[in-house]
């Protein structure tokens, strides 16, 4: 095929100028990448050319199983009608709008095929949300599912031309001129993939909005196959004959990695999930023979009792043998308790939008409770004070952390707050044991001081879950004009348990004989629910929201 000469230079022309990029490290021989490179070609279209099409790919739970030239040949058509049909060239924007399903991963490597730079957005975003990244990052084409399409047909509206102008729906409800899958049928000859550089953006991720404000982070291709070469073959240690599953969405990159990137580097396959709350997840794992999980710490303490009555573990005659968890801090008591259930000792770990994946963590035989472990191999990461100075064994700081991926947003002034002296500053505040490990404290911006004590929201938090009655619970700092600010807890009941103020004081009791006593919560709200992000994550922010409210 003849492709034009013409490219969109938009994502390069917004990239951060290069002296506010952080320091890049690649001293891993494995991350030493050509100039040129197409993660497409490197993840899926090599095994096919190895001779390893026939293995599974995508596995749903219907019985549906697409193979790795299964994929190949769909992701190729797509590409070909991103290109012949819809007009695409290389460094057009494509927002992408679907649960976790094959017909997703075909399209994001479809775009990544034909030089395009992907966007993929949340299922459950409005038409103002998508209409806000429309804009942001003046998108122009979108593949989405039939089932979503009422709210970007109204994004689409409000916006002017040429923003999403080309849109095509796929799956059940998609007809007509408008189908994708019409499309796909007119193209059946390979496509040959577009020479990309290895510095190319090849994807927009939108931070997930646990501060409200959220931020359009750039990836390159190279980007994403030096996350393949860090965390997984060094902490995660799967095989190709593993099945993936979990309940991370594909438009958070935690989810990319964790069920599309990662199982496909290693030519393993992977069980997606529409939805994946922690009984539908159970079921999948149980009916489906998935032997590696990727999940919140709110779903493993869900699951925790039923895991171990439907005996999910390979240490209880089922599959599963490797859990990971990320996107927010795992309590110590979820990790005992989720270990119990099943056997398995929880690989926990932090990452980031702007790194793309994990870049702490520790290993089954390295994990400690409390600690979220040590830099994976590829980063380096340290605490470190205002001035960007290391601070020795004990002290509380900011997390800085380098490596092969680091932050650069789309145009944004918040680059120079991230990236300080060559570090990425990922918000966090993190305490260094003498042993090395890195245990997190809180946000930076979520640090209570109260009478003069630092004091960790998470570790309220871990002493609140240890009480019976705590299904979940945030806590954040208030204001108060003695203290300067005071110890707020908002708590979700488990079931069997109502709101009372006696129940109110034997929980404020029971975090003082759990941990110091200057920490317990002063005041106790109990909610229904707690705000959370599509990803599972906690919205500090909104509770402050509900306090200023109330």
């Amino acid at each position: 095929m003849t492709l034009t000469a013409h490219i969109d230079t938009f994502a390069r022309d917004r990239l951060p100028p290069r002296e506010q990029w952080p320091e890049l490290l690649f001293e891993l021989p494995e991350l030493q990448f050509p100039e040129r490179l197409n993660c497409a070609a490197a993840l899926l279209d090599r095994h096919v050319a190895e001779g390893r099409g026939a293995r599974p790919c995508l596995r749903t739970p219907d019985g549906t199983v697409w193979s790795y030239a299964d994929l190949q040949e769909r992701a190729d058509r797509i590409a070909h009608v991103l290109v012949r049909d819809m007009g695409l060239v290389p460094g057009n924007r494509v927002l992408l709008r679907a649960p976790n399903m094959p017909m997703l991963v075909a399209c994001w490597f479809a775009v990544m095929k034909a030089g395009g730079i992907a966007v993929a957005t949340m299922p459950l975003l409005r038409a103002r949300e998508l209409g806000q990244i429309a804009q942001k990052a003046q998108v122009t084409h979108a593949l989405c599912d039939a089932r979503l399409a009422s709210e970007l047909e109204e994004a689409a509206a409000a916006l002017p031309a040429p923003l999403l102008r080309q849109r095509l729906f796929f799956g059940e409800g998609a007809t007509g001129a408008s189908s994708l899958e019409t499309a796909m049928a007119r193209h059946d000859a390979p496509f040959d993939n577009v020479d990309t550089a290895a510095e190319d953006v090849c994807m927009l991720a939108f931070t997930s909005g646990t501060t409200g404000v959220p931020k359009a982070t750039m990836h390159f291709h190279r980007d994403v196959m030096a996350a393949c070469a860090c965390f997984p073959p060094h902490v995660l240690r799967a095989g190709a004959d593993d099945v993936f599953t979990g309940s991370p969405p594909l438009a958070f990159t935690f989810g990319l990695g964790a069920l599309v990137l990662f199982p496909l580097s290693i030519g393993a396959s992977v069980l997606l999930l529409e939805k994946a709350a922690p009984t539908q997840l159970v079921d999948a794992i149980a009916a489906g023979g998935a032997t590696v999980l990727f999940t919140a710490p709110t779903s493993y303490r869900a699951m925790a009792a039923l895991a171990h009555e439907r005996r999910i573990s390979r240490a209880h005659g089922g599959t599963l043998r490797k859990c990971v968890s990320a996107g927010e801090v795992l309590p110590a008591a979820t990790r005992a308790a989720w270990k119990e259930a099943t056997g398995i000792e929880i690989i926990d770990g932090i990452g980031s939008t702007e790194l793309l994946h994990i870049f702490v963590s520790a290993d089954e035989g390295h994990a400690r409770p409390g600690a979220t472990g040590t830099a994976v191999p590829g980063y380096r990461a340290c605490v470190v004070d205002e001035a960007l100075r290391p601070l020795p064994p004990g002290s509380i700081g900011r997390l800085a952390v380098k490596g092969p991926t680091g932050c650069r947003y789309l145009d944004d002034a918040r680059q120079a707050q991230y990236v300080q002296g060559g570090w990425n500053i990922t918000g966090d505040a993190y305490l260094l044991d003498d042993d090395g490990y890195l245990h997190y404290q809180s946000r930076t911006d979520d640090m209570i001081v109260s009478a003069g004590y630092n004091i960790g929201a998470p570790e309220v938090e871990e002493a609140l879950l240890q009480h019976p009655a705590v299904a979940e619970c945030g806590v954040i700092g208030v204001p108060d004009a003695d203290r300067g600010q005071i110890v707020t807890a908002f708590v979700v009941l488990a079931a069997g348990h109502t709101p009372s103020d006696d129940l109110r004081r034997a929980l404020q009791e029971h975090v003082k004989q759990a941990i110091a006593p200057y920490k317990y919560p002063r005041a106790i709200h109990f909610l229904e629910r707690l705000p959370r992000t599509e990803t599972g994550k906690l919205q500090r922010f909104q509770l402050r929201r509900m306090h200023g409210g109330a």
